[in-house]
C-alpha cells in the first residue's frame, strides 16, 4: 500500500512501537495524529516532531473513544488509516481471585478498544482510498508466556478479530493488517517492574519498524515479524520452552 500522502491515527502513539510508527510516517510525508493519556508527554512530542498531531484520549473508556472518531471525522476527515496500537500488559496470577478491575482494564484497553475503534471508523475508511485498519498483536499471540495470561488472551483475540474483519471488510477497499511484534524493547509491562526506567528487552525498535514497514508497504496483511514467526509455526513445541523458566 501507498506509505506517503495518508492521514494516520495512532493509538498508544506517546511512546515504543506507536512512537516509532508515528516518527516513520510524518518522515514519509503523512499527517500523522497520535492519541495516549498522558497530556505532559503529548505536549512534550507536539513540540519535539513539528507536524505532529496529538489528542488525549483514554482508549479504554467508551465514551473517549467515540469522542475520538467524532473529533476526527470531522477535524480530520482525510483519516484513511487507524492503527490499533494501544496496549498494557500486566501479570496476573489465576491460582488466587484477581483484581477483576485489572483484568477489565486490560481487556477494555488491548481488545475492545481495538474492535470498538474499527467498527467507528470501518464506514468512514470505506469511502476513502488507499485506506487500512492495522491491528498490533503479538507473537504471544500464538504462544503465550502463562504469567502475563490475560495480555495472550487478548493478542489471541486480536489475531481472530482481524481475520473476522478482513472477511467482513473484503468487498470494501479497506485493507486489514494483522503485526505481530516479538519481544521489542519498549516501555510495555513497565507495572511489573520495580525500576520503572527498565526497558523490556528484546529487538531494537528500528529493526522491529523496518521489517514493518516492508510488511505494510507489500500488503503483507498478516506480518509476524522477527522470532513471531517461529511462535506461529511451531505453537505447541514452543509453549514449553518458553514457559520452563517461570
Amino acid at each position: 500500500m501507498q506509505t506517503t500522502g495518508n492521514t494516520i491515527l495512532i493509538t498508544g502513539g506517546t511512546s515504543g512501537i506507536g512512537l516509532a510508527f508515528a516518527k516513520k510516517f510524518l518522515e514519509l510525508g503523512n499527517t500523522v495524529i497520535i492519541c495516549g493519556r498522558r497530556q505532559d508527554r503529548l505536549v512534550q512530542l507536539a513540540e519535539s516532531y513539528p507536524g505532529l498531531v496529538t489528542r488525549q484520549c483514554d482508549v479504554s473508556n467508551t465514551q473517549e473513544r467515540e469522542a475520538l472518531y467524532s473529533w476526527i471525522a470531522g477535524t480530520y476527515p482525510a483519516t484513511n488509516i487507524l492503527i490499533n496500537n494501544a496496549g498494557i500488559q500486566l501479570v496476573t496470577d489465576l491460582t488466587k481471585p484477581v483484581d477483576l478491575d485489572r483484568v477489565r482494564g486490560e481487556m477494555e484497553t488491548n481488545f475492545i478498544a481495538p474492535l470498538h475503534l474499527a467498527s467507528l471508523f470501518a464506514g468512514h475508511l470505506a469511502a476513502l482510498s488507499n485506506s487500512a485498519i492495522i491491528n498490533i498483536s503479538s507473537g504471544l499471540a500464538f504462544v503465550p508466556i502463562a504469567f502475563m495470561p490475560v495480555y495472550c488472551a487478548t493478542k489471541a483475540a486480536i489475531h481472530s478479530l482481524t481475520l473476522s474483519l478482513r472477511h467482513q471488510l473484503r468487498d470494501t477497499q479497506i485493507k486489514v493488517f494483522e503485526i505481530a511484534p516479538p519481544s521489542v524493547d519498549t516501555e510495555l509491562g513497565h507495572d511489573r517492574r520495580e525500576d520503572k526506567s527498565q526497558t523490556h528487552g528484546g529487538i531494537p525498535i528500528s529493526e522491529f519498524l523496518a521489517e514493518a514497514m516492508v510488511a505494510i508497504e507489500e500488503d503483507t496483511l498478516e506480518a509476524a515479524v522477527g522470532m513471531s514467526k517461529n511462535l506461529r509455526a511451531k505453537r505447541e513445541e514452543l509453549f514449553s520452552v518458553i514457559n520452563s523458566g517461570f
